[in-house]
């Protein structure tokens, strides 16, 4: 039996030196890699989306090292640069338009 993991097993949330906690990669990741799913487009939700488990925790940046792009219905978060292991993710967005 598989046991559910709400993020992929090379990500984890910790305390943030941006604000609270963000979410962090335990390996090193590529430039231009999709990490996954960060919301989805649902009018019923407050703006639009409702985020996943993976948007939940990106910090605001106004260097990121990570970008939402659109795909369909899907916000999702791609890298901007090659990300070292133990580093956060972040995305530089307006509260709470993640695509600006």
């Amino acid at each position: 039996m598989k046991t559910y993991r709400p993020l992929p097993e090379y990500l984890t949330i910790e305390n943030s030196r941006i604000d609270g906690l963000g979410l962090f990669t335990l390996i090193d990741i590529d430039n231009e890699f999709i990490i996954g799913v960060s919301h989805i487009r649902d009018n019923r939700f407050q703006d639009g989306y409702i985020r996943t488990p993976l948007g939940g925790w990106v910090n605001h940046s106004e260097t990121p090292n990570c970008e939402f792009i659109t795909d369909g219905d899907f916000l999702k978060l791609k890298t901007l640069r090659n990300i070292k292991a133990d580093e956060e993710l972040t995305a530089k967005y307006t509260l709470y338009i993640p695509t600006k």
